[in-house]
């Protein structure tokens, strides 16, 4: 029980009268139970099971039944307060339907009035009316998301404040644009997806309350755009109300993700503060992976003869275009490795099935269904919406009619009935393009995003814990590899990284043209040369950046717009080049404290001395990436960014 409150009273008559058969006293209490939030409502003399509790969750099949009751109707009368509202009404004209006992008895109230205790899960609410009567007391009225509103209960002996306050650290609470005495349940999953349309149309202060309650949305829906608003208006001259100092704004985006702290003053973080990197070794890349290397490294069955010396050439040079339709769906794990030809085509035709199975579930629910189905309608409109602005300059998507969109619809669409819980969040359309572009097929590109989002899970789960985790990481990493940057970043109100959130998001799916982007994604795939690199990948970027922010004063305004602008002007190979040589400095590191050991997955029992060599005490090559480099041709693309003149080609 996280919260009790006796002296909640319901009022079952007209008010006409104060006697005391016109209150029923209760107790309201919000339980935490397992994964879920219980309000519970009941009279003080209920000393019944569950059982007998009016139920209201979603799984029950007698949410709340109210059945009108002529008796108790009585009309509104012409001397009653005008503060009096239609909740009060409704209490006295219906009266409810109980769940029965299991031998089919219904308890009642010596009178023959049914109880009135109710209970229903958080993720039931809809909204929340809250109002003050006339002689002081307050009262709420909770309305669910099947549009049933449950009896008004008064607060007679405490204020509803500190209910809204323990239901607040459960749900996020929305005042009504329309009405401000209600607060809407915001659910995470329809407002991460919601449109970014017409949020341009408020003064600053109210699009950085957006930014604060909807990060997903504010990130996805053109975060440049955004930046370059909030840039812009701070200098208009408008009221004061429109005009806030940078650091207010900088709390805004510090709260955007609930729960998210990054604390630079816990125990560690001084530790990390004077280790010494050393400096960052020069490194280098080779062409991509070839049809004659990959057929090379295969038996007569069609086995990968050696699986980690092919992903170190994937790794250092990415692979030919005309392998990515193979080789992807070993990366992302839709093959085996070590599966022969005839297993994968098996495989392929048990997938098959599966997926033509799961598409009829939804090409075949009629209209009147569909009506009946809010959640599926929801994930339809937003896939609808998505699917017509992803790529549309990419020759595969773009034009009206295209087959390609249509094949991005209904995998999307697809993924709902194979993940329903999820079901369709804003950005999962940016992960999907690139995969359907390579595979030009339905079902091996459904099954490849499948393997894809389970990487990608958390990063659009409810809570956002992947996003917040990642962020954290991020800070730690950063923090050992230019404590300086860090402390500066702080003092601009930027110490949260708040404009890495999209990269991360949707791995730089918006950062980087969409060959890079191809390129990009199957070096991560690899897995190598550590845990995490795409974190890597950021402090790379952020490194790269650090001189202009810093030699130009930036503050937290112009830090956040540039780091938005950067958008298409990055290059893919430098930056891959400088975060491999951040991997290297970082694990040659013969201190590297324990919380960074974790994020890159390397043990620091395992960094010796002799790290150059590659290989621990018992000669594994574990800890050092330098053994990546063994066995590979002569690397043609230097850290500096420049190319031999076999490396000038181009991806088709």
């Amino acid at each position: 029980v996280v919260y009790e409150q006796e002296g909640v009273f319901i009022h079952s008559s007209c008010g006409k009268n104060d006697d005391q058969d016109s209150l029923i006293s209760g107790v309201l209490r919000v339980i935490e139970k397992e994964n879920e939030v219980i309000v519970d409502w009941r009279p003080l003399d209920d000393t019944l099971d569950t059982s007998n509790i009016l139920c209201a969750g979603k799984d029950s099949s007698s949410v709340v039944e109210w059945t009108q009751t002529p008796k108790d109707k009585c009309s509104r009368g012409a001397d009653r307060p005008s503060s009096y509202e239609a909740e009060w009404d409704m209490v006295t004209t219906v009266s409810f339907k109980k769940k029965p006992h299991s031998n089919g008895d219904v308890t009642s109230h010596a009178n023959g009035e049914s109880k009135w205790s109710f209970l229903f899960s958080l993720t039931d609410l809809k909204s929340i009316k809250q109002n003050k009567e006339s002689m002081g007391w307050s009262y709420l009225v909770f309305c669910l998301k099947d549009d049933v509103k449950l009896p008004a209960l008064h607060f007679h002996h405490g204020d509803s404040k500190l209910l809204i306050k323990c239901l607040e650290k459960h749900v996020v609470l929305n005042e009504s644009p329309q009405d401000k005495r209600i607060l809407l349940v915001n659910s995470q999953n329809k407002s991460l997806s919601q449109s970014f349309e017409n949020l341009f149309d408020e003064p600053s202060y109210g699009l950085l309350q957006k930014l604060k309650k909807d990060p997903y949305t504010v990130t996805m829906g053109r975060f440049s755009k955004v930046t370059n608003y909030i840039f812009d208006s701070f200098r208009l001259s408008d009221t004061s109300t429109q005009r806030r100092p940078p650091s207010e704004m900088a709390d805004f985006l510090n709260d955007a993700i609930p729960g998210l702290k990054i604390f630079f003053e816990e125990p560690g973080f001084e530790v990390i503060t004077r280790i010494d990197l050393g400096k960052q070794p020069e490194v280098s890349r080779r062409e991509p992976v070839s049809t004659e290397e990959w057929a090379n490294n295969m038996d007569s069955e069609g086995r990968i003869l050696n699986v980690d010396y092919i992903k170190r050439l994937i790794f250092k040079g990415g692979l030919c275009h005309t392998l990515r339709k193979e080789a992807w769906k070993f990366l992302l794990g839709y093959f085996p490795w070590h599966s022969t030809k005839e297993e994968r085509a098996n495989l392929q035709k048990r997938k098959t099935d599966e997926y033509f199975r799961m598409k009829l579930q939804w090409k075949s629910v009629s209209e009147e269904q569909e009506k009946r189905n809010s959640r599926l309608r929801d994930y339809r409109s937003l896939i609808e919406k998505d699917v017509n602005r992803t790529d549309r300059t990419n020759k595969f998507y773009e034009g009206e009619d295209n087959p390609g969109l249509i094949l991005l619809h209904d995998i999307l669409m697809t993924y709902c009935m194979y993940d329903f819980d999820l079901g369709y969040v804003q950005g999962m359309s940016d992960l999907l393009s690139p995969v359907l572009y390579v595979m030009e097929n339905e079902v091996d590109a459904f099954w490849c995003f499948v393997s894809y989002m389970d990487q990608m899970h958390q990063n659009f789960e409810e809570q956002m814990q992947g996003m917040k985790t990642q962020l954290i990481q991020l800070s730690t990493l950063l923090r050992l590899l230019d404590s300086g940057f860090c402390s500066y970043l702080e003092s601009q109100d930027s110490g949260y990284l708040y404009f890495c959130f999209r990269w991360l998001l949707i791995r730089f799916k918006r950062e980087f043209s969409f060959q890079d982007i191809l390129r990009l994604w199957e070096v991560m795939w690899t897995e190598l040369p550590c845990q995490n690199f795409h974190l890597l990948l950021c402090c790379a970027i952020l490194e790269s950046e650090k001189q202009q922010i810093m030699d130009k004063h930036y503050g937290f305004n112009e830090i956040l717009k540039h780091i938005n602008e950067l958008s298409m002007k990055i290059d893919v190979e430098y930056i891959l080049c400088k975060a491999e040589a951040i991997s290297m400095q970082m694990m040659n590191c013969k201190e590297l404290p324990q919380a960074v050991s974790e994020i890159l997955g390397i043990e620091s029992s395992l960094v010796t001395p002799d790290s150059d060599t590659g290989e621990d005490e018992s000669g594994a090559v574990l800890s050092c990436p330098t053994s990546l480099y063994q066995s590979i041709s002569t690397p043609v693309i230097a850290a500096n960014g420049t190319r031999d003149s076999t490396e000038q080609m181009s991806e088709t």
